[in-house]
């Protein structure tokens, strides 16, 4: 398969805002260059959906909890994340690129192929854009997922950690909820 010349250009926030839903599906554009994501696994899937329903029933009705979200970091160079959950105020559903401050959470799940980038880049990236909140989950081969929560921390500008859960996430931050991993 060849990829069309547009994925080969770098992309301005004005082209990628003229583009439909389906031709930015599956993409993220970083620094103006577009990125593909993988097809994730069943597993990993799975995982994001179960996050995603708590979520939102534990955000209250202020807030949406989706998957497959674009979120605009910066304007130029271009760069748009598609984060595993986003957490966002449920006002803005119809702003097509999410911008930082319509957001309190962002998930990653970490794959084979995106450990870098889930756990450093991502991170580096969602704190410089103020996003409060961060969480990363692992997938151990064997056994339950870990999910790292972090907050940022405004003086610096960058996330510390907070909680570490196994299994079964009882967060009290950005608001309380339980979600029970192990019954993936």
């Amino acid at each position: 398969m060849i990829a069309p010349a547009w994925m080969h250009q770098q992309i301005t926030a004005e082209e990628y805002d003229s583009w439909s839903e389906e031709r930015c599906a599956g993409i993220e554009i970083v620094d103006g260059t577009v990125v593909v994501s993988p097809s994730a696994s069943k597993r990993h899937n799975r995982l994001v959906k179960i996050l995603a329903v708590a979520l939102e029933a534990a955000a209250g009705p202020g807030w949406n909890a989706d998957f497959d979200v674009d979120v605009r970091l910066q304007d130029v160079p271009l760069t748009n994340r598609r984060p595993d959950v986003a957490v966002y105020r449920a006002d803005t559903i119809d702003i097509m690129s999410a911008r930082p401050e319509h957001l309190l959470l962002v998930v990653e799940v970490v794959s084979p192929g995106s450990e870098t980038t889930d756990r450093i880049v991502k991170a580096e990236q969602y704190a410089k854009a103020g996003i409060s909140y961060y969480w990363r989950v692992e997938q151990p081969p064997a056994g339950v997922p870990v999910v790292y929560t972090y907050v940022l921390d405004p003086a610096t500008g960058t996330y510390r950690g907070a909680e570490v859960f196994t299994g079964a996430v009882d967060a009290a931050a950005p608001f309380p909820v339980k979600i029970d991993l192990g019954r993936l």
